[in-house]
């Protein structure tokens, strides 16, 4: 068991004071021995310029405690003492501003390959899959990003809700890929009544307004 220098050297002290206190005529000063964080205090006796404390009070200062075999003693700490935490920190509430940035930043990134997918359909473009990875391969490291910057409750909830937009978005690439395929045009109107585009709009405009209020309130749209 580790313990502090502090409580190590008054063992020590402590464990010599009986033979000293014995043979000193009487205590020149008596003061009183405070442990940090600790509730109760212990006598502390000075002799001849040294200072000592009962070993067994130093004890249950520290809320530790004593054993004996031969002529060694043991002084146990509990794990506050001894610097083991003991419970977990709590953990941080709300959206932390680093994860604000890199979500926001993912959901620009869909928003961006669907407006190409509109734009392409809109304009008659051509539509490959080399073309759709490049925007799924954007949105991927960012989503790393995103979750390389969780550091509260809030923002592990509101990660969640990320992969599922960039799910709902491969799923509407990879329709208008198969629709490009099996035809040469795709009518511009499309897009108007796709449950899946408005669900995916809905989802990164929900994000956004919870962000803006920096804590995590489900969205409903953004789920699969």
């Amino acid at each position: 068991m580790k313990m502090s220098r502090v409580v190590m050297a008054a063992i020590c002290t402590a464990l010599m004071a009986s033979s000293t206190i014995a043979s000193a005529q009487s205590p020149q000063q008596s003061t009183t021995l405070l442990i940090m964080g600790r509730s109760g205090d212990a006598p502390l006796l000075q002799v001849n310029g040294k200072s000592y404390v009962e070993i067994e009070t130093l004890a249950r200062l520290a809320q530790g405690t004593l054993s004996f075999k031969a002529n060694q003693v043991t002084l146990t700490l509990s794990p506050a003492a001894s610097g083991v935490p003991a419970s977990a920190p709590p953990v941080k509430q709300g959206f932390s501003r680093a994860f604000i940035q890199a979500g926001i930043e993912e959901m620009s990134l869909i928003r961006e390959w669907q407006i190409a997918i509109v734009s392409a359909v809109q304009n008659n473009a051509p539509l490959s899959e080399d073309w759709m990875s490049q925007h799924r391969r954007l949105a991927d490291k960012n989503l790393a990003l995103a979750s390389a910057a969780i550091s509260t409750d809030d923002d592990r909830s509101g990660f969640a809700l990320i992969p599922a937009e960039l799910g709902n978005m491969q799923k509407l690439s990879d329709r208008y890929l198969a629709m490009r395929k099996q035809s040469s045009f795709i009518s511009p109107d499309a897009f108007d009544s796709d449950p899946l585009e408005l669900q995916i709009l809905s989802c990164a405009r929900g994000f956004v307004s919870m962000t803006a209020s920096r804590e995590f309130q489900d969205q409903p749209s953004c789920h699969n």
